[in-house]
């Protein structure tokens, strides 16, 4: 047992530290991540080491937890003011969208492939869903215009939903039990009462956490993450959907100015790396590569159809009433990035021994591979032939949630409490060593720039950058002053920590 473990973790550890490497150097090569990650999945299962692994009820159980941290840290990390203008044709294309493409995919999958009508359907609704994973990591890393990346990775945040419902009423024979206007209105409600379940647990969390002051600034970005995977549980106890409950309740968090919000977003954003990383791996390692020769044909079919028809279709169909041109259309249809996704929505009909399961799912993994290399690969040089780069002096200021690491310095918090010797003083008299300033000053809830001639008060909180050089010193001068006043240094305060 205990060698057992030990090689297990071995073995995980090195998957993973090969997986962060190969992030950087598929941004240099421009090739998404996820194929890495994949082929990595494939070199450890039967036919690379030999780890045999074929549990689909599994993959899809551990597919959806991680699916709930990759969409939760895309909630937080969408800006409102973004979201706001796109969110009608982000709906439309999420639902409209959808069943163009089902039904386009479907007619094809039916002639060209033979299958029967259920299968081909399943072909369909299975291929429909963009993946949040792919259109997150591999959009944010090129400059584009603020729309068109708004609308995918809205668009990516909520198809989930409706797309899940069908794969699994599909799988499960209970798409014919009633009519289909009674379907169309289980989608929706799923949609509605799903976003509103997030919102409200998003809105709830806001509050809690501005109020909660944990002990620890860790325990911040945990709470975060329990409130996504609350409005998970909730959305989908109340039968709606979970994901954009998840979605939503990221979005409600993320746009608020939550304590220790950096840590917030670093910690989600590690996660959710972890989460692909673990999915994709998982993922590869189900995948049978002696079975996948059969399977580059049918999925090269399917492929075409869904990215050069139906993709362009359902963007045609859905985005034309709101005005949107056809350059930044044609990206969106070639944007339009499978993944993870639609290899985990593939497990549902393979859990549910649907017949035609196995082949469904080996072409999946193909054409995911397959399109993703040709479609990711692309993305920027179709960007810049459709014109929808951010022009330079418009490009949005990237900024940094941690430079004070690169730069040897550290951020610093003091407090003016009640009956502190620090009250009064002038800003210049604290006569912090060189390379210490203080940068903000927060007063009465308002936080301003502070001058030489700034004094404090009482209830004041100063953030102080310092240099790694002069961290102690800049520390023992404000503890010196703090206890003597401005004439610290004739008391021959030095300002040490006193010892117990």
């Amino acid at each position: 047992m205990g060698h057992d473990l030990t090689s297990a973790l071995l073995l995980a550890s090195a998957v993973l530290l090969v997986a962060v490497g190969a992030v950087r150097v598929s941004t240099r090569l421009g090739l998404p991540s996820l194929l890495v990650y994949l082929a990595l999945g494939i070199a450890i299962g039967e036919a690379g080491l030999g780890i045999r692994f074929d549990d689909a009820q599994l993959t899809r159980t551990l597919g959806t937890c991680a699916l709930i941290v990759i969409i939760a840290e895309g909630g937080l990390t969408a800006r409102w003011s973004s979201l706001r203008p796109v969110l009608g044709p982000s709906v439309v294309l999420s639902t409209l969208g959808v069943a163009v493409s089902i039904a386009a995919v479907g007619v094809v999958a039916r002639l060209v492939l033979g299958v029967g009508w259920h299968v081909a359907l399943l072909y369909g609704a299975v291929l429909s869903s963009t993946d949040a994973a792919a259109v997150f990591s591999t959009l944010r890393r090129l400059r584009l215009r603020r729309r068109p990346v708004a609308v995918l990775e809205a668009e990516s945040g909520i198809n989930d939903a409706p797309v899940v419902l069908l794969v699994t009423l599909l799988s499960t024979g209970a798409l014919g039990a009633h009519p289909w206007w009674q379907q169309a209105l289980l989608v929706g409600y799923e949609l509605v009462v799903g976003a509103a379940i997030g919102l409200a647990v998003g809105l709830l969390g806001r509050w809690a956490l501005h109020r909660a002051a944990l002990p620890a600034a860790g325990l911040y970005p945990l709470a975060a993450i329990g409130l996504a995977v609350l409005a998970y549980g909730t959305g989908t106890i109340a039968h709606a959907s979970g994901f954009l409950a998840v979605y939503a309740a990221g979005v409600a968090m993320g746009n608020a100015r939550l304590p220790h919000r950096p840590a917030i977003l670093g910690f989600a954003e590690g996660l959710a790396w972890l989460a692909q990383i673990g999915l994709f791996v998982l993922l590869g390692l189900l995948a049978s590569p002696g079975r996948l020769g059969h399977a580059v044909i049918p999925a090269l079919i399917v492929g075409a159809v869904l990215v050069l028809v139906a993709r362009p279709l359902s963007v045609l169909a859905s985005v034309t009433p709101f005005r949107i041109g056809w350059r930044e259309q044609a990206f969106l249809s070639w944007a339009g990035l499978r993944g993870a996704v639609p290899i985990v929505l593939a497990t549902i009909p393979l859990s549910e021994r649907v017949p035609g399961a196995r082949a469904l799912f080996d072409v999946v993994f193909v054409l995911v591979v397959v399109f993703t290399l040709v479609q990711g690969s692309t993305l920027p040089a179709v960007s810049r032939w459709l014109r929808v780069g951010a022009p330079s002096e418009a490009t949005e200021l990237l900024v940094e949630t941690a430079p004070l690491e690169r730069m040897r310095a550290d951020l610093l918090q003091l407090d003016v409490p009640e009956g502190s010797r620090l009250a009064g003083v002038y800003l210049d008299e604290l006569r912090l060593p060189v390379g210490a300033v203080v940068t903000l000053v927060l007063r009465a809830g308002a936080g301003f720039v502070p001058e030489r001639r700034t004094r404090l008060r009482t209830g004041d909180s100063l953030l102080i950058v310092a240099t790694a050089e002069v961290r102690d010193a800049a520390e023992r001068r404000l503890r010196a002053v703090s206890r003597r006043g401005r004439l610290a240094r004739w008391f021959h305060e030095d300002g040490r920590e006193e010892s117990s």
